[in-house]
């Protein structure tokens, strides 16, 4: 077995070999204190002629790692998280350019998290361990990589920090490449400057070249003998012959207009140059005829560029594609938005919805829920093609950035109660779609009245080096991405970059030129975001109509057993009465989900009702509870009642207390008196006049006399021997028993 280790910012980073999966053509385990990862690469025995290297990266963790069991009802890892295939992409991008075409076999990279002591991040040790694990086998590699997360803290770039200091950051980047120079840089940030950006990528150009040097260190211990390489056939002795006949009218076709004209144009001047040669092409020579097209192709569109700073489309370096912002396309969504530029488009929804709606998220970090949410979608028609529609890794890693340009700029759950799901659907696609993303769902987020922080928009960059002439490209196409030297992606506000992604396919790409890009790549960003102002400049200040309606308040967390009562009483009636669904927190935040916005408000109002303290003085409407003979319990805020006397009840006299009211009457109230003891005194409320009132009882009284007369038999002058007054007393309990 063999070990090596390194320091890299606090930490130390440590590789083993030999002791684990030894069949495998190339293993490694690396540990970051107690964070471990256990990389593996294996390739397969059969050559296939293919024209693109048949690479798989599966990253996976284990629930074990952190001691935890898979919830749900499978209790084992089942299809890859999100998560997982988001590394995955992180360790494929700067190793694939690495590996040759001419191996032409299944390579496969596993690196496994076993062990995570959720305090130091396992991606950029798997990114290590896998470069490691390929660099000392026997698979052919152009490495090896190093990888390092880098934030930036008080002012101070932070190299592998922990989950804790990442948080407090103002930047999360990672950083891959060799020791010849950067190859990607994937992150996120608050809104920070191209300078600070920039000093953070130079932060981590010597931790990566010295992990570099100790993956060099260990397969000059352990490394097996790589296998050969195919050889590639010859070309045909026409070759440049072949090359002297495509050239001008590549360089036509090449300049035609749309899309689809240019791809068609290009295809008919290779099919008429495949008829012209036929018969000096062997059928066998037809894959190399093929890809001298294909050579001449970007020999013509880089030429151009570098020569005439002409681009394809016509337009010069720094130019940007028309663009065209939208709002309220759809009737029925709660926000929604078409944003195109070229012949890129993103239709972008936004949904507001409910605490129940957030997505819970399960991993070795821990249970989580997100309140936001961006799903990103590439049909096939997008293209003009057919195909399966669905999910794939580029959606998941395309959707991710979109996410983290926006992210930052959403409110809080504090700030904004509502969960937020933001789709975007590509319509249309030839150059970033994942940036007319994020243009598209800062539009709909505003026109849903989500109250974030500032518009973001988004553009991506290219470049062509040749010699010692170098281009930078603004909103690059299709064929510039797949033709240029570098592809990256800037999202942000009129105040800093918020999402950044870079993929460089050349060494050599100085901090000078970056640096160029950037300021090119801001001044592109404002020129998109004064079209996106133009449309909507601030968060609409009402939401739909068709959103629901969500009231947030905080109460004393010893008050929380009083809103939901015994056994959920009191929550379960108010939602009954008010048509409403509650949360309430352990921390106290009371949640009111309503479809409307009034049953909202009366629900949040009979809540704080239960909190209201009895004022002498103040009036309420209340309910009555209890009949009593000397007069009646009233409930006058949830949980509290008080006794309205029987004399309390008008300005006249009251025979009984079912004479003015009912059980359940909703009658006003007002308290008088609040005892000692806490004992709370009420008196009834009428409107009407007060003249009105005693004639009403006299009529009453009157009545009630002629009633009781009729009853006892009686009428004036009747026989008042044998009872009279003192019958009727009795039968009231106030006369004195009659002696036989």
């Amino acid at each position: 077995m063999e070990r090596i280790s390194i320091h890299i910012g606090d930490q130390e980073l440590v590789l083993e070999t030999g002791k684990m999966a030894k069949q495998a053509n190339g293993s490694v385990f690396a540990t970051l204190k107690g964070t471990a990862v256990l990389a593996t690469v294996c390739c397969g025995s059969k050559i296939e002629e293919r024209d693109f290297v048949p690479l798989q990266v599966e990253y996976n963790e284990k629930y074990y790692a952190a001691g935890k069991i898979p919830g749900g009802f499978l209790k084992r890892e089942g299809r890859p998280k999100d998560k997982e295939i988001l590394v995955s992409r992180l360790i494929d991008r700067p190793m694939r350019p690495l590996f040759s075409k001419a191996f032409k076999r299944e390579i496969q990279v596993v690196p496994t998290t076993v062990s995570a002591d959720q305090s130091n991040p396992p991606d950029v040790v798997a990114m290590v361990a896998a470069s490691a694990a390929v660099h000392i086998s026997d698979v052919p590699f152009d490495g090896p990589i190093g990888a390092v997360r880098v934030t930036r803290f008080n002012g101070e770039y932070l190299i592998n920090p922990t989950f804790e200091q990442t948080a407090r950051g103002e930047l999360d980047i990672i950083v891959a490449g060799s020791e010849h120079g950067i190859m990607m840089v994937e992150g996120g940030a608050h809104q920070v400057s191209e300078e600070v950006m920039l000093g953070a990528i130079e932060a981590a150009r010597e931790p990566i070249a010295q992990l570099c040097r100790i993956q060099e260190e260990l397969r000059a211990k352990v490394g097996k003998e790589k296998l050969p390489l195919v050889e590639e056939p010859q070309e045909p002795a026409i070759a440049e012959k072949v090359r002297e006949y495509l050239r001008p009218k590549v360089a036509e076709a090449t300049f035609v207009e749309g899309k689809f004209g240019r791809s068609n144009a290009l295809k008919a001047v290779s099919e008429e140059a495949l008829e012209h040669f036929r018969e000096e092409i062997a059928e066998e020579d037809e894959p190399q005829f093929r890809k001298i097209v294909e050579e001449v192709e970007r020999e013509v569109m880089r030429s151009a560029i570098v020569e005439r700073n002409e681009r394809c489309d016509g337009r010069r370096p720094e130019d940007i594609r028309s663009i065209s912002c939208e709002i309220d396309v759809l009737n029925r969504t709660h926000g929604s938005a078409l944003f195109t530029r070229g012949e890129t488009q993103a239709l972008a929804i936004t949904t507001l919805g409910t605490v129940y709606d957030e997505q819970i998220m399960d991993d070795l970090e821990g249970d989580r829920r997100e309140h936001f949410m961006l799903h990103y979608n590439f049909p096939p028609f997008s293209v003009g093609e057919t195909g399966r529609l669905g999910t794939g890794r580029r959606e998941i890693g395309h959707g991710h950035l979109a996410h983290r340009a926006l992210e930052n700029l959403v409110p809080t759950k504090e700030e904004f109660p509502y969960t937020i799901r933001v789709v975007s659907e590509v319509l249309e696609s030839n150059g970033s779609s994942s940036m007319a993303t994020v243009c598209g769902g800062s539009l709909s987020l505003m026109n849903a009245g989500v109250p974030i922080a500032k518009a973001v928009a988004g553009i991506a960059m290219g470049l062509v080096q040749e010699g010692d002439t170098t281009v930078v490209l603004s909103d690059i196409l299709g064929e510039e991405d797949h033709l240029g030297d570098m592809d990256f992606k800037v999202a942000g506000t009129t105040d800093g970059i918020t999402g950044f992604q870079m993929d460089i396919k050349i060494a050599n790409v100085s901090q000078e030129i970056m640096r160029v890009a950037l300021e090119q790549a801001r001044s592109g960003r404002m020129h998109i975001l004064e079209k996106m102002n133009a449309v909507i400049e601030r968060p609409r200040e009402a939401l739909s109509e068709h959103a629901p309606r969500i009231l947030s308040f905080k109460v004393d967390t010893e008050k929380i057993g009083l809103l939901i009562g015994p056994g959920g009483k009191t929550i379960k009636s108010i939602q009954e009465k008010h048509d409403v669904t509650v949360s309430i927190e352990d921390t106290g935040t009371v949640t009111i989900y309503s479809k409307d916005k009034p049953g909202a408000e009366h629900a949040r109002e009979a809540f704080l009702a239960l909190l209201e303290e009895p004022e002498v003085g103040k009036t309420y409407d209340g309910v009555v509870r209890r009949i009593v003979d000397f007069g009646a319990f009233i409930e006058f805020l949830p949980g509290k009642e008080g006794l309205c006397h029987i004399s309390k009840m008008a300005p006249g006299r009251v025979n009984q207390v079912s004479d003015v009211l009912q059980m359940n009457q909703e009658v006003p109230v007002k308290i008088i008196e609040i005892d000692k003891m806490g004992r709370v005194n009420l008196s009834l409320i009428y409107d009407t006049d007060e003249e009105e009132r005693d004639s009403g009882y006299r009529d009453r009284d009157r009545e009630r006399v002629r009633e009781q007369r009729d009853r006892d038999g009686r009428g004036r002058g009747g026989d008042r021997g044998r009872g009279g007054r003192g019958g009727d007393r009795g039968e009231r309990g106030g006369g004195r028993p009659r002696r036989d």
